[in-house]
């Protein structure tokens, strides 16, 4: 009797409901995934010095507005995402690299354990949200900002208005080829990678393309489809062995092989920059962001407007989507016609429902090719902290 009865008490712990707010095409979003963001911003807002403290409560108040809006944003931009058929793994994998080198990682089983510890969630989930931030971004990129076009002739009137915003150090643009040892284990294993390094130093020394050879050769994700760049750096942003190496150096100038932890390293001096006002062409990408900033949120919105005319979404009474689309009907339908307005929990975990604690972590970013390098697209120049 006494089985029986723990039987009949323990049933009902598989069968707790998650709530359905809101469904986006195939997708839903849950009260627990609401709730979650919530308790997310409320963190942020508490440790932000710059609220004080009467107005935080409000501060959070506002907030709650749009949380259910950038919940909905999310998923269109990543069902848009796979519907393009964007592949966002190189990236994903160039972005866990990062986390390992600043973390000081040094295989995939610490960064699993890692990312349990510090992140709280599974490797996967967070692989997986990784790709979802990726893939949002690409999708914006792509569909939005293409369509941001700033004129030449604004670009040139903006540089010769602010002249004295482009005040540069001595800078140099760099390239880079990576010929990886991790995964070399053995003597052997470790010959045969310093082998190859050095048959790739002899031919680019002896004056094959060196950009050809980063794309075919190269281990390092981030620059080896833009031909080994890496952008330019300034003085101070290098390791020093790594500035003392190019600095003096004309462009066209080719290093010796570099031993680096993570393997061989050959850089290239592609171009140099002379301390003083930075030429137009050094920072025309510069201040092309800067123009289409102003631009970019509003194009954003109407877009994500877009893509609400042409989705299925209900929102189930009691909230409310600050990003609808005008007159489009979102109402919650009855749910004896549909997919159930709940879900179990044990459903959702088979679904791997990702936590989205990724705020909580100081991510590496990448550079800004104009201020110094990309500080994410090579693992072995970067300076010390």
């Amino acid at each position: 009797m006494l089985l029986c009865a723990c039987c009949a008490w323990a049933e009902p712990a598989t069968l707790v409901v998650e709530e359905i707010v809101a469904k986006v095409n195939g997708d839903v979003i849950l009260r627990s995934d609401f709730e979650q963001t919530m308790a997310e911003l409320q963190g942020e807002i508490e440790r932000d010095q710059r609220i004080p403290p009467e107005q935080k409560q409000a501060t959070l108040d506002e907030r709650e507005k749009t949380v259910l809006r950038d919940l909905i944003d999310e998923r269109l931009l990543v069902q848009k995402g796979k519907d393009l058929g964007i592949n966002v793994e190189s990236q994903v994998l160039r972005q866990r690299d990062a986390i390992m080198k600043q973390y000081e990682i040094g295989t995939i089983e610490e960064f699993e354990r890692w990312a349990t510890e510090k992140a709280g969630m599974p490797v996967e989930d967070l692989m997986d949200q990784m790709r979802d931030n990726f893939l949002s971004n690409n999708v914006l990129g792509q569909e939005v900002g293409s369509r941001i076009v700033i004129p030449r002739e604004d670009i040139v009137k903006y540089y010769e208005e602010h002249k004295d915003e482009f005040i540069r150090e001595e800078g140099v643009r760099l390239a880079e080829i990576l010929i990886s040892n991790e995964g070399a284990t053995t003597e052997e294993e470790k010959a045969e990678v310093e082998k190859e390094a050095r048959q790739v130093h002899d031919r680019v020394q002896k004056g094959e393309p060196f950009a050809e050879m980063a794309r075919r050769f190269s281990d390092s994700m981030g620059s080896k489809d833009n031909g080994g760049d890496i952008g330019i750096w300034r003085r101070g942003s290098l390791r020093a062995d790594l500035e003392e190496r190019v600095f003096d150096k004309n462009p066209g100038y080719i290093t010796d092989l570099i031993e680096a932890g993570n393997g061989y390293l050959i850089l290239k001096v592609v171009d140099k920059y002379r301390q003083g006002l930075a030429e137009l062409e050094e920072v025309e990408d510069e201040i092309r962001n800067k123009l289409s900033g102003p631009r970019y949120a509003p194009a954003i919105r109407e877009y994500l407007t877009e893509l609400r005319y042409n989705a299925y979404i209900e929102i189930r009474p009691g909230y409310v989507d600050l990003g609808a689309a005008p007159g489009k009907d979102t109402s919650w339908t009855d749910p004896a016609k549909l997919a159930p307005v709940t879900t179990t929990r044990d459903e959702v975990l088979k679904k791997g429902k990702k936590k989205k604690l990724l705020w909580m972590i100081p991510l590496p970013g990448g550079g800004d090719k104009d201020k110094g390098g990309d500080a994410d697209s090579s693992s072995s120049v970067g300076g010390e902290n």
